[in-house]
């Protein structure tokens, strides 16, 4: 009995301090505070050079991310090629599109961030793009579905925001507050919604997530166009496995690729 009591004790014991650190070490991560500054600009100037090197963006597009510190404030670059973006382009916003800081003229399609900022309190980086091979699926009657894991973040479907339906014949731009607010009310909870005969916006809890999502959003588009063309049936992920898929973090937040890409990106 005593014995079985010595065991019993170690075991606690044992269990205790091994705990200690790792309760310590939660602490510490629930406590972290949000990145500087600088470091945000840093991120979202790679992210830009990163979704263009991927072919997501090339002479238009825009990304970007909320400012942790302020959430009613984020940080967009000046109107200019992704490419070509510099932390010195880097702009600040409120959540009306103003500038708060003028270096130079933004997109004009900055109450797309906007108008998403203050309808989503869980987004804090956001993508628009023309990327090319999920135009198709806007224009057509074939929805953009998950043919690999990689794209589980779509299973439960990408809406369509077709921009005469809000605002009648226009030159396609979401260029005012009201047009951001009316493609926000289509995307709604969803990650994903396609923009009919113009692109995609694509939103995520961070900056490594919305790049992710948008590198691989175009990816199983291209993928998804390809097994069509072989004509037969098409096996997609269940909205279950896609679930699973959420469920189990995401492909990692994308973390491992991102460090990848955005070294890449600095090296470039």
């Amino acid at each position: 009995m005593r014995r079985e009591f010595v065991v019993r004790a170690s075991a606690a014991l044992a269990g205790a301090l091994l705990g200690a650190p790792l309760r310590a070490r939660a602490s510490q991560t629930s406590a972290t505070p949000p990145p500087s500054r600088d470091a945000l600009i840093e991120d979202l100037v790679a992210a830009n050079r990163i979704l263009a090197q991927h072919g997501i963006v090339d002479g238009f597009g825009h990304v970007s991310v909320r400012d942790e510190r302020d959430p009613q404030r984020f940080f967009l670059s000046r109107s200019l090629a992704p490419e070509r973006v510099s932390a010195a382009d880097i702009l600040e916003f409120d959540l009306e599109s103003r500038t708060v800081s003028a270096k130079g003229p933004g997109y004009s399609e900055r109450f797309i961030h906007g108008e998403i900022y203050k309808a989503r309190t869980d987004v804090n980086a956001i993508v628009h793009s023309h990327s090319p091979s999920v135009i198709p699926f806007g224009v057509s009657g074939v929805a953009l579905r998950p043919v690999y894991h990689m794209a589980a973040f779509i299973g439960d479907g990408v809406p369509v925001f077709d921009i005469r339906k809000a605002a009648g014949i226009t030159d396609m731009l979401v260029s005012d507050s009201a047009r951001g607010r009316a493609l926000a009310q289509v995307l709604g909870a969803r990650p994903v919604v396609l923009m009919r005969g113009h692109g995609v916006v694509v939103v995520g809890s961070s900056l490594p997530i919305a790049v992710g999502r948008s590198i691989y959003v175009e990816s199983n588009a291209k993928i998804q166009s390809q097994t069509l063309a072989l004509g037969g049936s098409i096996t997609y992920l269940s909205p279950e496995e896609a679930r699973q898929v959420m469920a189990a973090g995401e492909n990692g937040g994308y973390q491992r690729a991102w460090d990848l890409w955005k070294q890449q990106a600095i090296v470039k």
